[in-house]
């Protein structure tokens, strides 16, 4: 959420930052400047007539004091009170529509970010590795998977609807080996903490990081008692969450948490886009990095972050490229997005695997964290920044279509060897 003093000194930079995401900014700003005037003007002649009466009050005491009659003037405050209370309540209905408002607004996209309408828009930063080269014609996951008996699209729709999978003996093993492999990654090399979250959040974290009010179709709710509860549509919720209403001692900051957990998502607006396979899936698995940054740092962070997330890929010996996603593109919540996409032979496509972002304080206005520079004076709000690394769907399937062979086996890589316990992911019956 942007700040309402910055959003009510800056309205025609909001404007142009808003149609540059492809938005109409009277659509998205309403009637703020109206509404926000109104308000000011509610709260202004509260104080007046606030000052006034007190300035009556003061004499109403001195009359009692002399022994003369104060009647008119006791009854002329009443009228005052009452009127107060009218001003404020208007100003606190004006304040509720000028939240509203302010939460409908999209972050702003930071100076480096490409102007466009669209993922056509976005710029290819750099590429690592080559395509494979196969001396036969390569086949998509769905198909391998099958022909393998490692994936199982068909029981999970018996199970539970379209959009599900199983994973069977050697693919099961193949996703848990990419989840400790990612996490070891990190945690080792990258310097990053560990975190176990809960899967279920309640509504206040989905508002902290953005995805309530305006993305509740996309996600799961669960009521329970007087109150939702929302499955996760990434540990970015509950992880970044994790620091909400608290003051950081900026001696701590950078702080670098990691996390596995099951993603859940309606996919809501989505349906008839890539019904094949499993990418895009409504349960999926996935490691997540999060930062806590100071203001100053929070770009060389975000360069270090998708850094981190590249180093799976290249460790795994996948051919990727790095876009900067455009102001069309780019997710509501998000300054500057790098996606990170890899080359999937089976399809002749690069798709997306990662996505890294700098929120600066949007996050964390919503879901007031803060820090304090040298652990005392006035305190600020944190950047917050994260990226998968990796959805583990994602790069299952990327492993499969990278590294099949000729007679439909699968070569595991040299990184997962020691936890798959195998080289090869042979056939099996299901």
């Amino acid at each position: 959420m942007l700040d309402l003093n910055f959003v009510r000194d800056n309205l025609p930079l909001i404007e142009e930052k808003i149609r540059q995401r492809g938005m109409n900014p009277s659509q998205v700003l309403k009637d703020f400047g109206q509404v926000d005037t109104q308000r000011r003007q509610a709260i202004s002649s509260a104080e007046t007539l606030q000052a006034h009466r007190n300035r009556v009050s003061e004499e109403i005491a001195e009359l009692k004091k002399n022994g003369q009659d104060a009647s008119e003037l006791i009854a002329e405050t009443k009228t005052f009170r009452e009127e107060i209370q009218q001003l404020q309540k208007a100003a606190e209905e004006y304040d509720t529509r000028l939240r509203k408002v302010l939460v409908g607004i999209p972050n702003l996209p930071h100076e480096s970010v490409p102007i466009g309408r669209s993922a056509e828009d976005n710029v290819e930063v750099r590429r690592w590795g080559s395509p494979p080269e196969f001396d036969f014609v390569p086949k998509p996951h769905w198909e391998l998977g099958e022909d393998l008996g490692v994936l199982d699209l068909e029981r999970a729709v018996k199970l539970t609807g379209a959009r599900f999978a199983v994973y069977w003996d050697a693919g099961a093993r193949l996703e848990r080996a990419l989840a400790n492999f990612m996490l070891d990654l990190h945690t080792r090399e990258h310097g990053y903490t560990e975190v176990l979250p809960p899967y279920l959040v309640n509504s206040e974290s989905m508002y902290g990081t953005g995805q309530l009010p305006k993305f509740a179709a996309d996600l799961f709710r669960v009521p329970h008692g007087d109150k939702d509860l929302w499955l996760i549509p990434t540990a970015e919720v509950p992880v970044t969450n994790l620091y909400r209403d608290e003051v950081l001692d900026s001696s701590r900051l950078p702080i670098s948490l990691t996390a596995y957990t099951p993603c859940f998502r309606s996919e809501a607006g989505s349906y008839g886009k890539d019904v094949r396979g499993i990418i895009r899936q409504h349960q999926f698995q996935k490691v997540e990095l999060v930062k806590f940054a100071r203001p100053d740092d929070s770009y060389q962070e975000l360069e270090k972050l998708t850094q981190n997330a590249e180093t799976v890929l290249q460790k795994l010996g996948l051919h990727y490229r790095v876009v900067s996603l455009s102001t069309g593109d780019m997710g509501f919540s998000a300054a500057k997005t790098y996606d990170i996409e890899v080359w999937l032979p089976g399809q002749k496509v690069f798709r997306e695997i990662s996505s890294c972002s700098n929120f600066e304080t949007f996050q964390a206005r919503r879901a007031n964290i803060r820090y304090r520079r040298g652990g005392k004076g006035k305190s600020e709000f944190v950047h917050t920044l994260n990226g998968s690394a990796l959805a583990v769907g994602r790069t299952w399937l990327a492993v499969i279509e990278n590294y099949q062979r000729a007679d439909g086996t699968v070569t595991v890589p040299e990184a997962l060897r020691n936890y798959m316990g195998a080289d090869i992911i042979s056939r099996r019956e299901l």
